[in-house]
């Protein structure tokens, strides 16, 4: 394999914090597959082909000397494994974490090769249009506390389908069960 690029430009981790991800205990790895340029002529100049890789390794981790120290075996480990990483166009950055720096080795190149993998991936094709697979759009972000469409928030649906029956003071058929709040619970002593 050629030799593996480095990314250095926050944009960079940004843009490839939008692509798949990975997680062990030891390290995170977040990947994003570069659009192949076969003209050549809109690749920005010191840009390599293939892999390019960044570390991070946040102040949570530990000392400077430990963070160092983990970044130190990560690039090691992409020594170790580099004839054995795909040779796809992607940028991956590495996010380590506190176990990698007491893990063996060989744990920590096997973790690397497993995660370059699994975000280097190519992604298989979807529908664009749901219309097209012949299924519903999903709705997401509708929550257990959002009404069924036609209903009111105020009166409860069964599983009949049907809505419960309100009291006259609006709060559904338990109210009648529930005891009323004390009127002076809370107010401190009453002997004067």
């Amino acid at each position: 394999m050629s030799t593996i690029g480095r990314l250095l430009r926050r944009a960079e981790f940004l843009a490839a914090a939008g692509g798949r991800r990975f997680h062990n205990e030891r390290m995170s790895a977040q990947g994003l597959i570069r659009a192949d340029d076969s003209s050549g002529t809109d690749k920005p100049e010191g840009v390599p082909d293939g892999l390019r890789l960044g570390f991070t390794i946040t102040k949570r981790v530990g000392h400077a000397t430990e963070r160092n120290r983990i970044r130190r075996r990560l690039r090691a480990a992409v020594a170790e494994a580099a004839n054995d990483l795909p040779a796809r166009n992607a940028d991956v950055v590495l996010v380590a974490r506190r176990p990698a720096l007491h893990a063996p080795f060989d744990t920590l190149v096997e973790d690397l090769r497993r995660a370059v993998a699994v975000v280097t991936k190519p992604q298989t094709a979807k529908h664009a249009n749901p219309a097209e697979s012949g299924r519903t759009p999903s709705r997401r972000g509708r929550g257990k506390g959002a009404p069924a469409s036609g209903a009111s928030a105020a009166a409860p649906v069964r599983a009949s389908g049907a809505t419960a029956p309100t009291t006259l003071s609006g709060r559904g058929p338990d109210s009648a069960r529930t005891p009323s709040p004390l009127s002076n619970a809370g107010d401190g002593p009453t002997d004067g």
